[in-house]
């Protein structure tokens, strides 16, 4: 059944480093669901890209985060929104994740349909160029977007997490190949690159357990119809004294969703400092259009 979503505007203007911030929100099944973003005074915008904050985290918060990947999508028209999950957690696919946005079964395929709405009227971006890129808590809310909502979105980012295994997965399987890019760290501990059970938040919540990484990068390969291996190249290390290296592996062919993984090898639960890797999910998003 089709569910109302009521407009509820709150327009916040703030001034900060970023320059003006806008806050809004709308209601969704009895919650009004806020974001956040910096409309820049432009009419309209070539790109929608949807940038969501790990577990515990807060829409405002991964603007600190994405500081190049603002200037550049200024540059390119493109409008970058910072949601917020339900207290500060998703209602990803992980079927036995104890965050009340889990146990509430909070409804977030009509949050992002609402705003896709909001952004098409009131910004006029072109709705066939919807990105959405997500951290941890905020990956797993965009490989559930990949998942049941493809039609709406031209590509996916999910950094530091891994697929829902089979006893922890509570999404409908993909029926609809789409194109998207995976970055993990070999050695992290809260979303294990060889799969398995995560590990704790430290606030009593838990999140049940993830496929390897292999896994995850083969079912978003196998959707998207390919078969043998990937590409492989090692990227440059421009970081020695963190110890990390980082490879790329990627599925590429024409007329085929384009499937990409950056391996982080002694990686933990964050960010590699060789690349910026919100610039490489931008520069992903810019290759599908």
């Amino acid at each position: 059944m089709m569910k109302t979503l009521l407009l509820f505007f709150v327009l916040a203007g703030c001034f900060s480093g970023y320059g003006q911030i806008v806050s809004d929100s709308f209601m969704v099944d009895g919650n009004y669901r806020t974001f956040h973003f910096i409309p820049e005074g432009k009419p309209s915008y070539s790109d929608l890209v949807f940038v969501l904050h790990g577990s515990g985290s807060s829409g405002k918060a991964m603007m600190e985060r994405t500081v190049k990947m603002r200037e550049i999508a200024r540059a390119e028209n493109a409008l970058l929104v910072y949601p917020d999950g339900y207290k500060n957690y998703w209602n990803e696919c992980r079927k036995r994740a104890t965050s009340l946005a889990n146990t509430e079964n909070i409804n977030e395929e009509d949050f992002f349909k609402g705003m896709i709405g909001y952004f098409e009227k009131h910004y006029q971006i072109n709705p066939q160029n919807v990105f959405v890129v997500g951290s941890s808590g905020g990956g797993h809310m965009a490989y559930k977007l990949g998942i049941t909502l493809p039609h709406m979105f031209r590509a996916i980012a999910a950094l530091i997490a891994n697929l829902p295994d089979d006893s922890n997965m509570d999404c409908p399987s993909a029926a609809v190949p789409i194109s998207v890019m995976i970055a993990n760290g070999t050695e992290d501990k809260t979303n294990p690159y060889n799969g398995g059970e995560m590990g704790a938040l430290g606030n009593g919540i838990t999140l049940g357990s993830v496929r390897s990484t292999d896994q995850t990068l083969a079912f978003w390969a196998t959707l998207a119809g390919y078969t043998g291996k990937p590409r492989k190249k090692l990227l440059p290390d421009l970081d020695p004294a963190d110890g990390k290296r980082v490879e790329r592996y990627t599925y590429r062919k024409k007329n085929k969703p384009e499937i990409v993984l950056f391996k982080v090898i002694g990686g933990q639960h964050n960010y590699p400092n060789d690349i910026d890797i919100f610039m490489e999910a931008w520069q992903f998003f810019k290759r599908q259009k």
